[in-house]
């Protein structure tokens, strides 16, 4: 039997190297990644010599079409683009470029080569933004009205990803992911963030102080290794042209977070909010519906919120160490 070809960008990252790893585990698949160095592959270790490497700058149009039409995948995975909400507000415009023509590119080529593998573009469920009490838990259809420029960035890949199935028959498929965690993931990033210093901590290597932002915001989380598959069974079993909402159905506050946390630690520490960590404009509650997709795919979370946070933190001891 023939080996399907899955190309995934930003394979190094937090969300892509998990899914190599998953994806190793499946039969007749050739994985192929895309990131910008070969040489960043410290979340690799599990299957970089599984994996075909390339480094590619997605907003380089000639390097990206030379890249597709070398590997023909007969999936793609776009996961690369700048994923921190904070980075957008200092330097919306570099945002812009990476997220919106980085997918452009990559579509265009598929457009010029005449291939249509499955595309599944990773959009985000800050493009809900504002959310009135009444429409909690957001659904598909819910309007969007974004609060950063990152969330505008992300209503560009989504729709873009739709003009292309629209236009072209390109099968794309979108995904508003919600927040997804676990270990391996960037510690600019809320939960890892609180894990990291709790690790740190513990060695006495940071004074027993946590640093944190807005503990009021509630936010749906979901383990990473469930995202990674939903990914998947997206291109198994989506229709092209959706878009699905990938989230646990569950809200859960910052601050409930960092009790969790603390509760598999003997750290005794103080918490110290920061000014730094408070984004110009927050919101209050995030939490989706998954109905559509589970329906479709039969997705199931098979990791619990305490599971999560207890990998995570095992994840940063043994980085600190």
């Amino acid at each position: 039997m023939k080996k399907q070809r899955v190309l995934i960008t930003g394979i190094s990252g937090f969300v892509g190297s998990h899914l190599a790893d998953f994806l190793l585990t499946k039969k007749n698949l050739e994985v192929f990644g895309i990131d910008l160095s070969t040489a960043k592959v410290d979340n690799l270790e599990n299957c970089f010599n599984y994996i075909k490497l390339f480094s590619c700058d997605l907003t380089e149009s000639i390097s990206v079409r030379k890249l597709i039409k070398e590997i023909k995948p007969d999936k793609i995975f776009h996961l690369a683009g700048n994923a921190f909400v904070g980075d957008s507000w200092s330097d919306p415009q570099k945002t812009f470029i990476v997220n919106v023509f980085g997918e452009l590119n990559i579509l265009n080529a598929l457009r010029e080569l005449k291939i249509k593998p499955w595309v599944q573009i990773a959009c985000s469920s800050e493009e809900y933004g504002v959310v009135i009490k009444s429409e909690l838990p957001v659904s598909e259809q819910n309007e969007l009205r974004p609060v950063s420029p990152y969330a505008v960035s992300k209503i560009a890949q989504d729709y873009l990803g739709y003009q292309f199935y629209k236009s072209y028959g390109l099968k794309v498929l979108r995904t508003r992911t919600f927040n997804h965690i676990g270990p391996r993931q960037n510690d600019r990033f809320v939960v890892s963030n609180f894990a990291k210093q709790i690790a740190l901590i513990e060695t006495g290597k940071q004074k027993p102080v946590i640093e944190v932002g807005n503990l009021n915001a509630v936010r749906d989380f979901t383990d990473v290794r469930d995202i990674v598959t939903a990914y998947w069974l997206c291109t198994e079993k989506g229709v092209p042209g959706e878009i699905y909402n990938i989230c646990s159905g569950k809200g859960h506050k910052i601050a409930e977070i960092l009790r969790i946390l603390a509760s598999y630690s003997n750290a005794k520490f103080q918490i110290k909010k920061d000014p730094k960590r408070m984004r110009p404009s927050d919101i209050p509650v995030l939490i989706g519906e998954n109905k559509k997709f589970v329906r479709r795919s039969g997705w199931k979370c098979r990791y619990s919120l305490k599971e999560t946070l207890y990998d995570t933190l095992n994840y940063w001891r043994e980085k600190v160490s």
